[in-house]
């Protein structure tokens, strides 16, 4: 099994659930990500060329190997309608054996 370290929860924001919907399910489907959340009603509050803006969007969080982002983010960017997506990767520090079990088991090329 692989340790905790070995994963990333990464952040991404999009524009809708429609677009949210089609980055998360290629990257499962791609075994990219193990699982994607999709959570509308984020209020995201930016600086954005320059002005203030204020705009609605819906949060991914993916879960995925940390030997995959590049591969994982390259995807994101050519799925995704931003001109600059929020990509952020976070380290897990730990979880419980099983759901880590089950992640490596679920992403491309990490096995169980």
């Amino acid at each position: 099994m692989k340790e905790a370290g070995a994963f990333r929860v990464v952040l991404v924001t999009a524009g809708s659930e429609d677009e949210a919907s089609k980055i998360a399910r290629s990257l499962v489907e791609e075994r990219l990500a193990a699982c994607v959340n999709i959570v509308p009603g984020v209020r995201s509050i930016y600086r954005w060329q320059g002005a203030v803006e204020d705009e609605s969007e819906v949060l991914l969080l993916i879960k995925a190997s940390a030997d995959s982002l590049e591969d994982l983010e390259k995807r994101v960017r050519a799925l995704h309608s931003y001109e600059v997506p929020e990509i952020l990767a976070l380290p897990i520090d730990r979880g419980s054996e099983a759901y880590l079990a089950w992640l490596g088991e679920n992403l491309g090329g990490e096995g169980g």
